[in-house]
């Protein structure tokens, strides 16, 4: 990447690096002062690569740059600052961009920063689009079918949650007019459109479960809470969906069982986690082969990334779904009531059949859209 680097072309410096993120649809840009230079890292389907390193000398002025476009306090260089840059470019790729959020945090070598970038995918907007398989698909419309119960989804950041969750209401949105839906988010990613949607800030009095609790009392038919982060919050998500309304959140786990296991060790009661959790779903993204560089191994009938221009060399171009589901069932419930370990729900899965993510990233391996290397590496986050 050739560019200028001098002071007087801050801005536009800025400006470029922005634009050619976008054009990559890269989700994050890192600006990581070192010691000698200030490196410039793009995350490309969930990959960090280093896109450029720039002189020291301009580093707190690219920063300040940032600051400016972020509207933030440009004189204080001692605390973590938060904002949003506003804007969007000409062109299709960057009227795409619904978000940019800015972070900057002071280090031993000068101030970090890091832009969030969000998109609006028409690609990803109803569940049919999402990839995932037809057991899963249609057990995720049967529950958002329901009147009540509790959907719980897993995976780490960045594995595509809140993508799932809002194609979900927008499934009950097409198929149920007039529900009343409501959405605590912290922060609010996308706009849905029939929503009810209600930003979290996380500082003040309005927390998640002061805001989940005078909601019950709105008469809300569906809700959706962005992530069950302690007990309070699971315990009234729980009342919830055992009392007439259809409740869909995130939740930190490896896996469904740990999942499951996470809200005993919250003090929700057992008979409380058998009888209103209706499926967890467990997801990742994992990186999608490029169609202009990928290599056929003809003894196996599998393809290995290559790299070229197009790819930035990574060999990658985009990600694709890979999704495990676990539904309540009555061998399920009696072993959550025996207050049964991890081992032993992973054994009952497994002895009936349960098609966990292993399983499911075969099609994606045999049939050429990743790779089994891609497949171990994300499984193991």
């Amino acid at each position: 990447m050739k560019r200028k680097h001098t002071s007087a072309d801050v801005s536009q410096l800025v400006d470029d690096i922005l634009q050619e993120a976008v054009s990559r649809r890269a989700s994050d840009i890192h600006f990581e002062p070192t010691s000698r230079k200030l490196q410039v890292k793009f995350r490309l389907d969930g990959q960090l690569k280093i896109v450029d390193e720039l002189p020291k000398t301009i580093s707190d002025n690219i920063i300040a740059r940032l600051k400016v476009l972020g509207g933030l306090l440009t004189y204080r260089n001692d605390i973590p600052q938060e904002g949003r840059i506003k804007g969007a470019g000409a062109t299709p790729i960057e009227s795409s961009v619904t978000d940019k959020r800015l972070a900057v945090f002071p280090t031993i070598h000068g101030q970090r920063a890091v832009i969030r970038v969000f998109y609006e995918d028409a690609g990803l907007m109803s569940l049919d689009q999402l990839g995932f398989s037809d057991f899963i698909l249609s057990n995720l419309k049967e529950i958002a079918s329901r009147n009540q119960g509790v959907l719980l989804l897993t995976g780490p950041a960045g594995s595509g949650k809140s993508t799932t969750l809002a194609a979900i209401l927008r499934d009950i949105l097409t198929r149920f007019a007039g529900r009343s839906i409501v959405a605590l988010e912290d922060p609010v990613e996308r706009d849905i459109e029939g929503v009810t949607q209600v930003q979290i800030t996380g500082t003040g009095d309005m927390t998640f479960p002061v805001a989940l609790r005078s909601l019950l009392r709105q008469d809300p038919q569906v809700l959706m809470i962005g992530e069950i982060r302690d007990a309070e919050t699971a315990r009234i998500a729980i009342e919830a969906g055992l009392t007439g309304h259809l409740l869909m959140s995130t939740m930190h786990s490896g896996s469904p069982a740990g999942a499951l296991l996470r809200l005993l060790e919250m003090q929700i009661e057992p008979y409380q986690v058998t009888s209103s959790i209706s499926a967890v779903l467990n997801q990742r993204l994992v990186r999608r082969l490029c169609e202009d560089c990928k290599k056929e191994i003809a003894k196996t009938g599998t393809f290995q990334a290559v790299g070229c221009q197009s790819c930035m060399n990574t060999g990658f171009s985009g990600r694709v779904l890979i999704s495990e589901m676990v539904m309540m069932d009555g061998q399920l419930r009696k072993a959550i009531l025996a207050k049964s370990d991890i081992e032993e729900l992973d054994a009952i899965l497994k002895s009936r059949g349960h098609m966990n993510m292993a399983h499911d990233s075969r099609r994606l391996v045999t049939s050429g859209i990743t790779t089994q290397e891609e497949v171990n590496t994300e499984s193991r986050h």
